[in-house]
């Protein structure tokens, strides 16, 4: 009853002046810690249960923020070593502000995580019928597009989509196998799908580039 009655005295109380400020440090900072997100994502490895991800990063992002909204205004506590907002806020309107922020960086963490997911299960889906399509024999897709088929010359693949490569003595039956050998021998140290790009040299020439940013591994491959 005591607590209830404590609860009910904040009721309806203003939110607290640094809130939005605060907020609004957490969500940016937190966006564009995504890379260090996604990096510490694979570290622990895709396998952890949806409900411990808000783990991975949120609480870090709120200590700092909340270290650097208190080092302009010297009215909020201060966090000491090992101590949580939880522990040295005393208000309950505080202590509710701060849990749903923290609940709402939860919320965007999972997001993130759950848009690279759909981003590694498309890259499979379209990496699985480019390599379909060469173990059926038919027209080789370009693995950058991924919606086209390659037009290969003695002295040239090309693409609609703009891949334009000089090569010596192609033909599809070797460029098939050059495709499915990198892929399988990438897939023999990473369960992740490679990513292909163009790039361009020094002398502007154009090459065929095979990454992988998981294990971050590159090849050139024309």
């Amino acid at each position: 009853m005591e607590a209830l009655g404590r609860r009910s005295l904040y009721k309806g109380a203003r939110a607290p002046p640094w809130k939005e400020t605060y907020r609004r440090r957490c969500v940016e900072r937190l966006k564009n810690s995504r890379a260090k997100l996604l990096e510490r994502y694979r570290q622990a490895g895709e396998n952890v249960h949806c409900n411990t991800r808000g783990a991975l990063l949120v609480q870090e992002v709120m200590e700092e923020e909340w270290q650097a909204l208190q080092s302009g205004n010297v009215s909020l506590p201060s966090l000491r070593r090992k101590e949580t907002l939880s522990q040295v806020l005393e208000d309950y309107d505080e202590l509710a502000e701060v849990e749903a922020i923290h609940q709402e960086l939860i919320s965007q963490e999972q997001l993130i995580i759950e848009e690279y997911e759909r981003s590694l299960q498309f890259d499979e889906e379209c990496l699985n019928a480019m390599l379909d399509s060469l173990d059926t024999g038919n027209k080789i897709i370009c693995p950058v597009c991924r919606r086209n088929n390659l037009t290969v010359m003695t002295h040239l693949v090309l693409c609609q989509c703009g891949l334009c490569i000089s090569t010596q003595g192609m033909t599809e039956q070797k460029l098939r196998s050059l495709l499915e050998d990198s892929v399988t021998e990438h897939g023999l140290q990473c369960l992740h799908s490679p990513e292909f790009s163009i790039t361009r040299g020094m002398a502007r020439e154009t090459s065929l580039l095979m990454t992988c940013l998981v294990c971050d591994s590159w090849t050139v491959l024309l």
